[in-house]
């Protein structure tokens, strides 16, 4: 996004350098657009940006406890919604121990995060044995089924009519955050090769919305071998370096893992505070007015949030200030640990999103008011 106005200017109390410094007594908010890649305004405030008393409407922070979910479901495309628009589709399922068909989205990319349990993932390439953390990308298209799961769940991210693409990482180079070498494919191995052979198979396949479900007299998995540069690919996130800096807080952006059409999929994990005295520890209060944000806790202590245990999910769509909940706050220039100890999930999306079934069964309404009237 250009802008007629682009260039710095300071007015009345500030500080030169970002989310560094900050005056006495204040509390930074950042005004961004195009997802922290744009133009940007910082104000610099005299009580927290998130400070309120009371919320009508329903443009409010938002928080669903996922975990609550616990029916499996042997379709993973009929799992629990969880938030949708017409580019991303999210929902949480919990797998059977075993799927008896295969499944097929011809509506765009699936991306599987394991939240938890073990599982044999067999798909067109190949076969993968998959586990908590593991990110798994599916090309459109691509049959796979599950075997084994032991208490798999997992939060399913659909690209519709859109693909994964690696993110461009700029002057760090394609091998920071992780190394494209890192990336696992399937392999047509032993465990691939005894699952073939006949007997009736039924491949259950999406398309706007809608199932056809084609059967066959054989495992339709029946390949011999393959070449290209299409494929499923996985990596977990204990393989992400996260780009880190002593001095300064860094956007989220700068944990960017998988770009879709209109969204990104950023990967939060272990990483050391800054060290610097006068750079913030926290994030920073901020108006993301371009892309509603998703978070999916994983595992770990969430450091920037209150009363969050893993397999829940907080929602703040755009249009108004967020950043870290009180005990957090207290801390924004001071850790008495070395080191974040937090896997999670973020997604930025382009456009609204809306609240699916699953998640409205299973909200935490007085999240908004933990925000409020916050204070050191």
């Amino acid at each position: 996004m250009k802008t007629a106005f682009d260039f710095p200017h300071i007015e009345g109390e500030a500080s030169r350098q970002a989310h560094c410094d900050l005056p006495e007594g204040t509390y930074e908010r950042e005004l961004g657009r195009d997802g922290f890649f744009g133009p940007a305004t910082h104000m610099y405030h005299a009580n927290p940006p998130t400070g309120w008393t009371d919320w009508e409407g329903p443009l409010r922070p938002r928080a669903f406890d996922l975990s609550r979910l616990t029916a499996t479901e042997p379709c993973p495309f009929e799992a629990p919604e969880v938030l949708f628009n017409s580019h991303a589709r999210l929902r949480f399922w919990r797998a059977p121990e075993r799927m008896d068909h295969l499944v097929r989205n011809g509506d765009g990319d699936d991306l599987i995060f394991v939240h938890t349990g073990t599982a044999e993932l067999f798909c067109d390439y190949g076969h993968l044995a998959i586990e908590a953390g593991d990110y798994i990308v599916l090309p459109r298209g691509t049959m796979w089924r599950l075997e084994g799961a032991q208490h798999f769940s997992a939060l399913l991210i659909e690209a519709t009519n859109s693909s994964y693409k690696l993110p461009d990482k700029g002057i760090v180079g394609p091998h920071a955050i992780f190394d494209p070498a890192m990336l696992d494919v399937p392999k047509i191995d032993a465990a691939f090769k005894a699952q073939q052979g006949p007997g009736t198979w039924k491949v259950r396949i999406k398309r706007r919305g809608q199932f056809s479900t084609v059967t066959f007299p054989y495992n339709p998995l029946d390949a011999k071998g393959w070449k290209g540069n299409l494929t499923a690919v996985r990596i977990n996130v204990r393989d992400i370096r996260p780009l880190m800096s002593h001095r300064y807080h860094l956007p989220p952006s700068a944990h960017t893992t998988f770009v879709a059409d209109r969204f990104v999929v950023c990967t939060f994990a272990p990483r050391l505070f800054e060290t610097d005295p006068g750079a913030l520890k926290v994030p920073f209060f901020h108006n993301n007015d371009d892309y509603d944000e998703v978070l999916f806790y994983h595992a770990g202590d969430f450091f920037s949030r209150d009363n969050i245990h893993p397999g829940m999910m907080s929602f703040h769509p755009c249009g108004f200030t967020h950043g870290p909940h009180p005990k957090a706050l207290g801390k924004a220039f001071q850790q008495t640990k070395a080191a974040t100890d937090e896997y999670a999930v973020m997604i930025d999306t382009r456009d609204a999103l809306d609240i699916g079934a699953g998640a409205a069964s299973v909200e935490w309404a007085g999240y908004v008011d933990s925000w409020a009237g916050q204070k050191d």
